[in-house]
């Protein structure tokens, strides 16, 4: 499961950008689609995702910003900036290129 793991702590970022390139979400919302479109398989629980977000912020990567829900309740969404944009763009090209090599590494029958 530790393997599991940290394998999904390196994709958070990227995952949750992309997710956020599509629209504003709150945090909630952020791990039921991840669980969603993953069809189950993805599971990131908001202690492990929230770390990441503050991350994004602190970078300037997202912003958030509250929004009042009903007449009490807030809501804290998320919003990918144009700097957030561009490390998406970085990071999901240094993905494709390591899954591939990866791939080529494990698929290697030799000469």
């Amino acid at each position: 499961m530790k393997i599991q793991e940290n394998l999904k702590r390196g994709m958070t970022e990227l995952l949750i950008l992309h997710l956020l390139k599509q629209e504003d979400m709150y945090g909630y919302q952020l791990t039921q689609e991840l669980e969603k479109r993953s069809e189950g398989l993805f599971i990131l629980k908001e202690g492990t995702m929230y770390p990441s977000l503050y991350r994004l912020i602190d970078k300037e990567m997202i912003s958030d910003e509250k929004r009042l829900i009903g007449k009490r309740r807030t809501r804290v969404y998320y919003h990918i900036e144009p700097a957030g944009i561009e490390y998406l763009d970085q990071i999901y090209a240094e993905y494709l290129s390591i899954t591939e090599g990866i791939q080529k590494i494990l698929n290697y029958k030799g000469e």
